[in-house]
């Protein structure tokens, strides 16, 4: 006997402006069985917009809830129900709950299907004037200092223009992380309220926007930054690689792994990497007498 299950339906909605929202996603609010949103009320105010109403089962799914409410929505597809899945804006799971649901639905051999839609990611990405042929999205740092500066030194040598969310009143000092990871002069754009009344986009280096920044910045943001310059092992000498270690050290890598990385971002040898670590820590060590210098 052929196992017949339901369908989940992840389902793109506008990031501004209603007027981007996909055809189907009228018809999909329609006549699922069940509509999982991440804010209930947003979706009310959707369906309203829209000009139609749900007649399915209306559940909250929101990272508060997703571990829980996971099963219950597989049961239901297991069972037959076609269940669409909404968040406040753009497509679920991309920085927004809908991961875990993928993923269990998967597990389970059922259908997985999209209304696709806005993305504030390609949005910004195209309109950053910034390189597109490859990227890489970040999604959301991490909100303490310390944890948001080591994430940015695991990718401060990557070459593909890299995709932020930050919320408006952490993105100062994102900014400044990272002008001073990547460098002040590394080009970016903030684009802040995308398809909105209000849209901007403010181009220019990382310390320009990070000082722009700082009187203070409203709505939603996505930061684009312009990838790393490739680097051979001509422009890097000793002294910039054993820096690139420490610095990798000092954010929590051990060392073979922190040499690791740094020559494979300046495509030289490992072990030339390790010597010059081992050259300067030696140097240190007779000048200092303690060895506690540069490395």
């Amino acid at each position: 006997m052929v196992r017949v299950t339901g369908t989940l339906v992840l389902a793109g909605t506008p990031i501004g402006d209603i007027a981007d929202a996909p055809p189907r996603l009228a018809t999909e609010l329609e006549s699922a069985d069940i509509v999982a949103a991440e804010d209930t009320r947003r979706l009310r105010g959707l369906t309203r917009a829209l000009g139609i109403h749900t007649t399915g089962r209306v559940v909250s799914y929101f990272e508060g809830n997703e571990s829980a409410r996971t099963p219950e929505l597989v049961e239901a597809l297991v069972g037959g129900a076609r269940v669409l899945l909404v968040t406040d804006a753009g497509m679920p799971s991309v920085s927004d709950p809908g991961y875990r649901l993928v993923a269990a639905a998967v597990e389970q051999d059922i259908k997985v299907t999209a209304v696709p839609g806005p993305s504030a990611v390609l949005t910004a990405l195209a309109l950053s004037g910034l390189p597109v042929d490859r990227f890489c999205f970040e999604g959301f740092l991490p909100r303490k200092a310390g944890e948001r500066l080591g994430r940015l030194r695991e990718v401060a040598g990557e070459r593909r223009t890299l995709v932020y969310f930050e919320a408006p009143h952490r993105l100062d000092d994102t900014l400044a992380a990272m002008a001073e990871v990547f460098g002040a002069e590394r080009r970016a754009a903030v684009c802040r309220e995308l398809t909105k009344t209000y849209e901007e986009v403010k181009r220019g280096p990382l310390a320009e926007l990070a000082a722009w920044a700082a009187e203070g910045v409203r709505g939603e943001i996505t930061v684009v930054v312009e990838g790393a310059p490739e680097t051979g092992p001509a422009e890097l000498d000793a002294e910039e690689l054993v820096r690139r270690v420490r610095v990798r050290e000092e954010a929590g890598e051990r060392r073979k792994e922190a040499i690791a990385a740094v020559a494979a971002e300046a495509g030289l040898p490992k072990r030339e990497v390790f010597d010059a670590v081992v050259a300067a820590k030696n140097a240190d060590a007779s000048g200092s007498g303690n060895g506690k210098g540069l490395i």
